[in-house]
């Protein structure tokens, strides 16, 4: 008898602390759930289409010379964006919040300076119809030291799209990207013109 009223109890205080264990659990996670915006900013379905993102054509190369002579030989360095990815999160009311990951090569040509350059680019959110809503500036910088062809990927955070409502999906807007140019360097760059230095020309 007093070997089973032993079991009973153990099985009795085992019961106990798993039960104990689960109340635990269930306040820890209540806890978490109501810990913020955070928790489901992160793990919610969006409730929409993020926006289209990419860079402008005229604008997603860079060339730039010494002199007057537009001539490899006079190619100090070149820059092109090489690819635009974005990522978004809805969050109720709010303006839809967005993440740019851009890829970037760079080039060093026979007039250089130096191993080190600095790039200014810029970011725009614009309606579908292009009217700009917002342009912010941005400096990338390649390092040569390895060679004369290298490249970078930029990740950029809290690109606001501005929509009026819930109901306006960010798939009405368009994040676009590109170079800052000299109207030299927008003309080059509309006549087709590139000179690519990890090609060789």
């Amino acid at each position: 008898m007093d070997s089973l009223a032993r079991e009973a109890k153990s099985d009795k205080a085992s019961h106990m602390r798993i039960i104990a264990l689960s109340i635990l659990a269930l306040a820890i996670g209540a806890c978490q759930s109501s810990s913020g915006i955070s928790s489901a900013f992160d793990t919610r379905q969006n409730s929409g289409t993020c926006p289209p993102a990419g860079s402008i054509y005229n604008a997603s190369r860079i060339v730039a010379f010494t002199g007057e002579e537009q001539l490899f030989s006079n190619v100090q360095y070149t820059g092109e964006i090489v690819d635009v990815r974005l990522f978004c999160r809805y969050a109720g009311t709010d303006p839809v919040r967005a993440e740019v990951e851009i890829d970037f090569a760079f080039g060093k040509g026979p007039a250089a300076a130096g191993n080190r350059q600095d790039y200014s680019y810029w970011i725009a959110v614009t309606r579908r119809s292009g009217k700009v809503l917002e342009k912010q500036h941005f400096t990338v910088s390649a390092d040569f030291s390895d060679g004369p062809v290298s490249g970078d990927t930029e990740i950029i955070q809290r690109i606001i799209i501005p929509r009026a409502d819930e109901s306006v999906s960010a798939a009405n807007f368009e994040v676009l990207v590109g170079f800052d140019l000299t109207e030299d360097q927008l003309q080059y760059n509309r006549e087709g013109r590139r000179f690519r230095l990890n090609a060789g020309q």
